[in-house]
């Protein structure tokens, strides 16, 4: 029989520098559970007035057992979400109003799909697991503010299923653009981030549930350190990111071994990113530029331009010839690219 032991409240601040970032806390006894309203059929033009209850840890447990699973998938990177206010805090920080278009990626049993459907978002869920893809749309379907796409999302061609979703629900008023809220598997962050970012023309604002050092790393990185990395000039580039909370781990099934963080990333519109020549030659040069980390940037960029003009294009932005990458930022690399690369 699976059990989970009750745990204590984590202090509600995490020490960090400032600002301080809030934790949120694991209750000690489950919140009450909302009674679920009655079920309408709506008439034709209104939308059916319903609201299904909390998910908690049993109901997470008997969603699993019903599609013949004992444990969540290990492959996957599967961990559920066991507090239902960290999927309200969740939808909270995208601020999801009535008629919002939300793109989830992996939902699971859905127990953030239900806080989103409740807000009265229309929700396209696209989940890599058969059974979950099968269970979210039987719990969700007759909604009619669901679109369950059983696809792997680093695969899968968005921006059309978007469009047909919006089409075949004949949104009068249709929203300039999407938002992304998601309880991301691990595994696959780093991944659904780079392709997600560059969407400025489709998504406003990007929420996401990440592994707390992650999350740092992404929303504050500080030159000249081991973590600052080409990952973090591609976020700079096409969005403002910001730390938003600390979660406990204690909070998913199975308990994973790392504290898990909500980080909002508001993506930029393409008149809004950094003035370069291209971007693709733009993030080619990054890469080059940290694939020799350690080295000076008038070696490993030579396969761009020659090292004398690399050294006057350093010298022309501020930085002495012998600078290596991690002593760059975005700015910075935005300048020397514009100074020595031939398009």
């Amino acid at each position: 029989m699976l059990a989970i032991r009750p745990t204590r409240f984590p202090s509600p601040y995490s020490v960090s520098c400032s600002p301080p970032r809030r934790t949120l806390p694991t209750p000690l006894v489950p919140a009450p559970r909302r009674r679920p309203l009655p079920f309408v059929v709506a008439a034709a033009g209104q939308r059916e007035d319903r609201r299904i209850g909390e998910d908690d840890y049993h109901s997470t447990v008997r969603s699993l057992n019903s599609r013949g699973r004992h444990k969540p998938r290990k492959s996957l990177g599967q961990h559920y979400m066991l507090n239902s206010s960290i999927n309200e805090e969740l939808v909270n920080v995208a601020d999801v109003g009535e008629g919002d278009v939300v793109l989830e990626i992996g939902p699971g049993t859905g127990s953030l799909t239900n806080v989103l459907i409740n807000a009265g978002a229309m929700v396209v869920a696209v989940e890599k697991d058969p059974h979950m893809a099968l269970l979210v749309q039987e719990r969700f379907g007759a909604t009619g503010q669901l679109l369950v796409l059983q696809e792997d999302f680093t695969k899968c061609h968005i921006c059309s299923h978007l469009t047909s979703f919006l089409e075949k629900n004949h949104m009068e008023t249709r929203p300039a653009s999407a938002k992304v809220v998601s309880n991301l598997p691990f595994n696959i962050s780093t991944e659904v981030i780079k392709q997600l970012l560059p969407m400025g023309d489709i998504f406003s604002d990007v929420v996401l549930l990440l592994q707390d050092e992650t999350a740092s790393r992404l929303a504050e990185c500080s030159l000249r350190t081991p973590e600052y990395r080409p990952i973090n000039i591609f976020v700079q580039f096409y969005s403002d990111p910001e730390y938003k909370f600390k979660v406990e781990r204690t909070n998913f099934f199975p308990q994973p071994n790392v504290d898990a963080a909500i980080i909002k990333f508001r993506l930029k519109q393409s008149a809004e990113y950094p003035l370069v020549t291209s971007r693709k030659s733009f993030f080619s040069m990054i890469s080059s530029a940290f694939n020799g980390k350690r080295k000076m940037l008038r070696n490993s960029l030579q396969c761009i331009s020659p090292s004398d003009q690399i050294e006057a294009a350093l010298s022309s932005i501020g930085h002495p010839v012998t600078a290596r990458p991690g002593e760059l930022t975005m700015e910075d690399f935005v300048n020397l690219h514009n100074l020595i690369a031939k398009v």
